[in-house]
C-alpha cells in the first residue's frame, strides 16, 4: 500500500512500470507471449505488429524486467519473467468492467426518465 513514507525514488521506480505498461503495443506483445517464449518474427506474426516497433517494445520490456531475452542459436526468444504483469491487468480489466457496468445502469436509468 502507497503511503507517506515511501521515498520519491520509489515512486519513481512504480510511475516508470506503470509507465511501460500504459503503451497499447507493449501490451499486445506481452499478451502474445502469455502462451510461451516467441522470437521477434513469431511476435510479429501474432501482434501484427512491424519489426523495428516489436524490436524497440522488447528492449523497453527487458530494460524493466517484464520479460527476458534467451538466445537460442541463431535466435533470440523472449519470455515474460514477471507474470504478476497478468494480475494487474486482471485488475483493471476488473475494474473497467465494474465502471462499465454502473455506466449502463446510468444510462438505463436515463432512459426510464426520458421515457416518463
Amino acid at each position: 500500500m502507497l503511503t507517506t513514507q515511501v521515498s520519491p525514488e520509489a515512486l519513481n521506480r512504480i510511475a516508470e512500470y506503470f509507465k511501460v505498461l500504459s503503451e497499447v503495443s507493449r501490451l499486445h506483445i506481452l499478451c502474445s507471449l502469455k502462451s510461451g517464449a516467441k522470437n521477434v518474427t513469431e511476435i510479429i506474426e501474432v501482434t501484427g505488429l512491424g519489426q523495428a516497433n516489436v524490436s524497440k517494445h522488447l528492449k523497453i520490456l527487458t530494460q524493466v524486467g517484464i520479460v527476458k531475452r534467451q538466445p537460442q542459436g541463431v535466435s533470440v526468444y523472449y519470455e515474460i519473467t514477471d507474470v504478476s504483469v497478468f494480475k494487474l491487468c486482471e485488475i483493471v480489466c476488473d475494474r473497467l468492467s465494474v465502471n462499465l457496468e454502473q455506466q449502463s445502469q446510468h444510462l438505463e436509468h436515463l432512459d426510464a426518465f426520458k421515457r416518463l
